[in-house]
């Protein structure tokens, strides 16, 4: 087994893209960050690649894990075919920790995830969050609209701040913040991939399409202020957004849940999610 890490995104993208494909809906969190970089039109905030860790584990037969940090965010992980091979993963951790980098955690199959944790940091962590992936391929037809489905816009700055912080704050379980600026939700606004819903004229929820693949599409940020909750909006916004991504010509759409919230799970499987397997965020200490 060697250890091969990279400094040029072109190259690590080169190499390992057709790995990751394997599973494009597994993986489509460093997919999605690797076409980013590649492409090396958008550097805002984590998306410049100057700043990742990237690396295979390979042996005679290729690559057989490939792992990517976008920092702040933790580490992802893939083994190809979802193989588990050990040698290859403490080579991977002989290799971060010789490289000096430091790693605050992992985000990947739940399986993968808890013995990389393991072998990395023993006993020192925690499960910030059980995650289901999950995919649709056609969006239930018996989902009733709720109301106007649209772009989010300039005018929606009174309010999309506080969503997002909202969002941020339900899904990470951090303090709600107040925010100080508006720079993330017009970065939001300027991508024309956050839609807003709107019911009697009024704003009541929020989703967006997220990294675009070669046939996948992520789905996420699904906020409904907690005041207009149970009314079945974010289920309206969320089949109505994944109807859009489906013809613009994705074949699929994935999304991530927390297996805590009964609720969001149960929504999306109404809409024709369906579960194709299961993550963890864990937290090193």
């Amino acid at each position: 087994m060697r250890f091969h890490q990279y400094t040029d995104v072109k190259q690590f993208y080169r190499d390992s893209y057709d790995v990751f494909m394997l599973h494009e809906a597994q993986n489509i969190i460093p997919l999605g960050n690797l076409i980013v970089g590649n492409a090396g039109a958008d550097k805002a905030g984590w998306r410049d690649p100057v700043h990742w860790f990237m690396a295979t584990v390979v042996d005679r037969a290729g690559i057989r894990l490939a792992a990517m940090m976008t920092p702040p965010y933790k580490i992802t992980l893939y083994a190809k075919n979802n193989e588990n091979n050990e040698a290859a993963l403490q080579c991977l951790i002989d290799g971060i920790r010789q490289s000096g980098i430091s790693v605050p955690g992992v985000m990947t199959d739940k399986a993968l995830a808890e013995r990389f944790a393991r072998g990395y940091v023993g006993s020192s962590y925690k499960i910030a969050c059980s995650q289901r992936i999950y995919e649709l391929l056609r969006v239930n037809t018996e989902i009733p609209s709720m109301g106007k489905l649209r772009l989010a816009r300039e005018s929606d700055l009174s309010f999309l701040p506080y969503w997002i912080e909202g969002f941020n704050s339900d899904c990470f379980f951090t303090p709600y913040a107040v925010p100080t600026d508006d720079e993330r939700a017009r970065y939001e606004i300027a991508r024309k991939r956050m839609y807003i819903l709107e019911a009697g004229g009024a704003p009541v929820s929020m989703t967006k399409i997220t990294r675009e693949l070669q046939t996948a599409c992520g789905v996420g940020y699904v906020y409904t202020p907690p005041w207009l909750r149970g009314k079945g909006y974010a289920t309206s916004c969320v089949a109505g957004v994944s109807r859009l991504a489906l013809k613009e010509g994705f074949t699929r759409c994935v999304l991530y849940t927390d297996l805590a919230n009964p609720t969001s799970n149960s929504i999306y499987q109404k809409i024709g999610y369906t579960p194709i397997g299961d993550s963890l965020d864990i937290e090193f200490l």
